[in-house]
């Protein structure tokens, strides 16, 4: 047994003993991984591209079923308890935590499966407000949950469609489906290239002698919400505007760079560099794919590089810890590429390490981030792991 299946064990082991004693009933246990994302941002509401991987980080739901109609919640990061009637599940976002459960719940029954009563246990290790998608792993981990105890089976493709639409309606995020996708379809030591379109995915092997680590820059500045749902409309208004020349678009995903510079007078600036991140995000992933196949580990640093100045200098997500972070990185010896993940506006960086740099690149980004922002930031080292599923207690 390997050091993070024991820890994976230990932990579930304890949240089925913390459920027994707040709900006097054995437990089925369920799991979801959260996800860094190694290349493509920003692109999976265009319809476009993204190369996301899961992490040995997850959210589990302990579950057990009640004789009445009602959802009783647990959260152990947040020691509070909330509680849902299954006939009244609509409404409202109430910028909860509890939104995201509720929200499965509801999508659930209006999908036509019959929710049956339910305890409910979340414990998760996935950080919260990092941008590695703690959202979507309650989501899924949740809606399996729910579908066990109910005696209904979800295909995985539903249940990702049906968590993206419960994070739309119930907590107010225009997310695409990346997230819920890659907690649903991790592969382990793999990235997915995903078409977010198709939802056709290639997996891509990541080289043994490398490690996924996520710096986390323990800033969360609080206008992320708002301009992540403005940077969606930017690019809708920019797909109206540009399809009175290109009538058979779609969405962002159906315009070339050509296309868009033929065209950029119809835009107003700022909708145009939107625009011109996400058209050369998507050539970006196609790229970054052959490269991992073909071991181009040099050219994929590089399309992280230029990825993260789209982000900062075009859609404008990244912020100045983001930007300090990802400076110092590039000049440490060992790393391939870094760039910031997630929505953006804080959150973490992902940087491609070599497996025999960890160790120094760990002391050096926490000690130079540390002295040129006075934040102290946490450190991840990780490897792809597998999607969600049922968590076994030994």
């Amino acid at each position: 047994m390997t050091m993070a299946t024991a820890k994976q064990v230990s932990c579930t082991q304890a949240l089925a003993k913390q459920f027994e004693q707040k709900f006097r009933a054995c437990p089925s246990i369920f799991r979801a991984p959260g996800r860094v994302n190694l290349i493509g941002e920003h692109t999976d509401y265009n319809d476009g591209f993204v190369m996301p991987a899961a992490i040995g980080f997850y959210t589990s739901v302990a579950v057990a079923p009640r004789s009445d109609r009602k959802l009783r919640v647990h959260s152990c990061q947040f020691s509070e308890t909330s509680e849902f009637d299954c006939e009244a599940l609509e409404g409202p976002p109430r910028k909860h935590w509890s939104d995201y459960v509720r929200g499965v719940a509801a999508v659930l029954e209006a999908s036509g499966r019959k929710l049956r009563g339910a305890d409910l246990m979340i414990d998760s290790d996935v950080p919260l407000g990092a941008g590695l998608s703690s959202s979507a792993a309650i989501e899924v981990s949740t809606a399996l949950a729910l579908a066990a105890v109910g005696g209904f089976d979800v295909p995985r493709m539903e249940v990702a469609r049906l968590c993206q639409k419960a994070e739309n309606e119930y907590s107010g995020a225009r997310c695409g489906i990346m997230d819920q996708f890659i907690s649903c379809f991790g592969q382990a030591d793999h990235a997915l290239m995903l078409d977010c379109r198709s939802l056709e995915f290639t997996s891509v092997p990541i080289p043994q002698d490398v490690r996924l680590v996520i710096c986390n820059t323990m800033v969360k500045h609080e206008l992320a919400g708002g301009e992540y749902n403005q940077r969606r409309e930017a690019c809708e208004s920019g797909v109206g505007a540009l399809r009175r020349f290109l009538p058979s678009i779609r969405a962002l995903r159906d315009v070339t760079p050509k296309d868009l510079e033929t065209h950029r007078s119809a835009l107003p600036e700022a909708v145009y560099r939107r625009c011109r991140h996400v058209v050369t995000e998507n050539e970006r992933v196609v790229e970054a794919a052959e490269a991992l196949k073909h071991g181009d580990l040099p050219h994929f640093g590089r399309l992280m590089y230029a990825s993260h100045r789209s982000l900062n200098e075009d859609y404008e997500v990244s912020c100045e810890e983001l930007n300090v972070m990802v400076d110092l990185a590039s000049g440490i010896q060992g790393v391939i590429g870094a760039r910031m993940t997630g929505g953006g506006f804080g959150g973490c960086t992902i940087n491609l390490v070599a497996a025999n740099a960890v160790g120094d690149f760990e002391s050096r980004i926490a000690s130079a981030y540390q002295k040129a922002t006075g934040i102290t930031p946490a450190v991840y080292v990780c490897s792809a792991a597998e999607g969600a599923g049922p968590a076994g207690k030994d």
